[in-house]
């Protein structure tokens, strides 16, 4: 029996392999990797790699093993998700895995923004599957923001059609630590549950601006625009029509309240408070 995680090189892949590495051996880690060469790191630290590409449902096949507690990486490119999960829940109930953990979205089936919908669906996909089932649905990941910074150093602004909107953000590390005490924790604790996942507290977008102004001594102002003026600044800004979509849509979920979910799950989980959005920013701007 292995532990398994598929897109194990991706920001948060390594984080988990990362979490998992303090918990448990290298031998009983494997990563599913589609370029064996960018994991080369991973098997100096003893994990077992395992190539393979959502894409290509045949490379799949033996992947998994009766036994294994996988988790499924959600993947990164939107419109093609549905099909590239599918062939992972497909390789793994042919392969009778113990636990499929799933990567989705804050809110699951009640999130009602589009971002949502193929995470919804691949929920939906699991459960007609009939496979043990762990649903870490995450919130958002405070690096989507402070990986950002340069724009708004630059402009002296954070930008956003989100109103007053809060968000209950966490760091890829804090989400990680989550998925990793499932698929080490005793299984019976988690198997066919959801969790929803979030940061212990709730920010705005003007405290986001009030953070950074503090800690990097610059004037920064948040600046709440109407969702189509958002939607012509990003595109202007070089960004594809259909991603600065995405991105005006997700403000306006942030807007009605759709990111600021709290239950606690992260913390409990990882045994810890989650990382404070100033620490964060902190970190972003020792790194510019």
């Amino acid at each position: 029996m292995s532990i398994v995680v598929t897109g194990a090189t991706g920001h948060l892949g390594r984080h988990v392999i990362d979490a998992l590495l303090a918990t448990v051996p290298a031998g009983s880690v494997a990563a599913v990797v589609r370029n064996e060469e960018k994991a080369a790191d991973l098997a100096a630290r003893g994990v077992e790699l395992r190539i393979a590409d959502y894409d290509r449902p045949e490379t799949l096949a033996g992947v998994f093993a009766a036994g294994d507690r996988v988790l499924l990486i959600s993947g990164s490119e939107v419109g093609r998700r549905v099909p590239q999960h599918t062939a992972v829940i497909d390789a793994a109930k042919a392969a009778g895995v113990a636990q499929l953990a799933y990567t989705g979205i804050l809110g699951g089936p009640e999130a009602d923004f589009e971002l949502a919908a193929e995470h919804k669906e691949t929920e939906r996909l699991i459960l007609a599957s009939e496979l043990p089932y762990t649903f870490l649905r995450n919130g958002w990941y405070t690096e989507n923001y402070t990986e950002n910074l340069a724009p708004v150093l630059a402009h002296g602004a954070v930008v956003a059609n989100a109103g007053e909107g809060r968000i209950a953000s966490a760091t890829r590390a804090d989400y990680a630590a989550a998925a990793a005490a499932v698929l080490t924790g005793p299984a019976e604790e988690h198997l066919n549950r959801a969790y929803e996942l979030s940061g212990d507290t709730a920010w705005s977008f003007a405290e986001y601006a009030a953070e950074i102004a503090a800690r990097s001594g610059r004037e920064i102002t948040y600046r709440n625009v109407p969702a189509q003026a958002h939607l012509e600044i990003l595109t202007g800004a070089g960004l594809p029509a259909a991603f600065a979509e995405i991105l005006v849509d997700v403000d306006r979920a942030v807007e009605h309240g759709a990111l600021a979910l709290r239950t606690g799950d992260l913390a409990r989980l990882i045994g810890r408070p989650t990382t404070p959005l100033g620490e964060t920013v902190g970190e972003a701007l020792a790194a510019s």
